[in-house]
């Protein structure tokens, strides 16, 4: 499968604007729990994961029309009273398993543990490899089969540039060379941090290996190869990507009002 295929593309059926006066044309067809599922199934690769006892759709079903959509990475304390407030018809969860099923009621949640890991944070993730302006990203790294990481040419730019750069689309980072020198035309972003990984970057000629959370295991390997490590921090990236999944939504379902958790 060609790992750029799933882009943001807006939803079938819903390419014209509506005239009723809730943003919804009177003709459209409501869309259902299961329209959402097939499309962040294609979008999320979800496929991957069949047959695998880790979230990838729907977790809790529903029938009712979707309007307003809450997006959240797990649930806290104040969850059933938010959907309530924001009047949510249906939730997408990253971690799912604590969710009070039975107090939501007849909101439906699609879940997505692992494939939103590996496609919206420091996976094989098309959208960061558009904001870092990272061309024909390359697969680097496979766990039973499916890509973890990218790497690719980008503009070039001081490692210091390239650090801000990061900071800014993640909020921060965690760890950074204490102080970046050199230039970088080349990034690979990895969801690990492996001797193995850090020497295939090294070798395919990354100036700098992105990634969400320093292993000890991998600095020897770093130390040899040079290589400069940027970890942006495993909240971060999930952060990171819940805002980049609201994106998507918005574009490919704009009748929809997508509702990030607070």
């Amino acid at each position: 499968m060609d790992e750029r295929a799933a882009s943001p593309c807006r939803a079938p059926g819903l390419d014209h604007a509506s005239d009723g006066a809730d943003g919804r044309g009177g003709s459209e067809e409501p869309v259902r729990l299961g329209d959402l599922d097939r499309w962040l199934g294609t979008f999320l690769h979800a496929e991957r994961f069949a047959g695998r006892d880790d979230p990838h759709g729907v977790w809790h079903p529903a029938e009712r029309p979707v309007r307003r959509v809450g997006l959240l990475l797990a649930p806290w304390p104040g969850l059933v009273g938010w959907v309530r407030a924001e009047r949510l018809d249906a939730l997408v969860v990253h971690r799912p398993w604590d969710l009070p099923l039975v107090a939501l009621g007849d909101t439906g949640v699609l879940a997505y543990h692992l494939a939103f890991d590996e496609r919206l944070t420091l996976g094989y993730n098309p959208s960061l490899a558009a904001a870092l302006g990272m061309t024909d990203p390359e697969v680097l790294g496979r766990k039973e089969g499916r890509p973890i990481g990218m790497i690719g040419d980008v503009p070039e730019a001081t490692l210091a540039d390239t650090l801000a750069t990061l900071a800014a689309l993640f909020a921060g980072v965690e760890h950074a060379p204490r102080v970046p020198r050199g230039r970088v035309s080349r990034v690979a972003v990895v969801g690990a941090m492996t001797a193995a990984l850090i020497h295939e970057a090294h070798d395919r000629d990354a100036g700098v290996y992105v990634t969400g959370q320093l292993r000890a295991p991998a600095r020897d390997a770093q130390a040899e190869t040079g290589l400069p490590v940027i970890a942006v921090g495993h909240a971060r990236s999930e952060r990171y990507g819940l805002r980049t999944l609201a994106v998507a939504l918005r574009t490919a379902w704009p009748t929809i009002d997508i509702v990030p958790a607070p």
